[in-house]
């Protein structure tokens, strides 16, 4: 009796062994890919932030390639940020608001990373006229910025400004063109190694801060699995 019921349910258990190992890791590999981190477009950013002729683009968004001048007077492109994980924001020296936690919380990060050649920095300032290489250098030993780690730039306004509209979605566009019509935010933008954009932190505050590191983590991971 034991032994028919046992002929009969062993087409059922080899089935069902068979299935678990199928489904067991698809619903893994599903659970990995939802754990991703999103790739951001121009249509998932706040409009006010997009410069109107990205606004109808939906995919394959990545940044510009770019040209500036760090505070020390040096050119950083896009190949120094080659197969790198960054940290991008928009900011200006004289700024007595936002940008005074924005600083530090970059300067914290800065120092988490220290040791992590896989991350960099890079700083964009609003008012480059103003913030010329001098003032960078003055502000970066403020900072406590680290050559080669974090780079603190400027460069012509038209690109600088283009950057922002075209390629971060990180300031706002006011006024008539005059020096003060950069209206940037307080967002960090994360860029991965093929340069596309993969979260917005709030650089004032702390737990942002939390939360972008354990975006890093997850980012790492999916690179670490291909």
């Amino acid at each position: 009796m034991e032994l028919k019921f046992f002929k009969k349910s062993l087409p059922t258990l080899i089935f069902l062994i068979v299935v678990s190992a199928i489904t067991i890791p698809v619903f893994y590999h599903l659970l990995k890919v939802d754990n991703r981190l999103k790739i951001y477009n121009p249509v998932d950013v706040n409009p006010r932030l997009v410069d109107e002729s990205m606004l109808h683009i939906q995919k394959n968004h990545t940044i510009a390639n770019f040209k500036l001048i760090n505070q020390n007077g040096k050119i950083i492109t896009n190949d120094d940020y080659k197969d790198k994980i960054y940290i991008a924001d928009f900011f200006f020296t004289r700024c007595q608001t936002i940008c005074i936690a924005m600083a530090y919380n970059m300067s914290e990060l800065q120092a988490y990373y220290k040791n992590d050649e896989d991350i960099m920095f890079l700083s964009h300032s609003v008012t480059p006229v103003i913030d010329s290489v001098s003032v960078l250098r003055e502000y970066a030993d403020r900072k406590g910025v680290i050559d080669g780690k974090w780079n603190v730039t400027t460069g012509p306004k038209k690109h600088i400004y283009e950057l922002a509209r075209k390629s971060y979605f990180a300031v706002t566009d006011e006024g008539d063109g005059d020096e003060n019509d950069f209206i940037h935010t307080e967002q960090f933008v994360l860029v991965d190694k093929e340069k596309r954009i993969r979260g917005y932190y709030d650089g004032t505050e702390k737990k942002d801060m939390e939360k972008l590191k354990k975006d890093i983590v997850l980012l790492k991971e999916e690179y670490a699995s291909k």
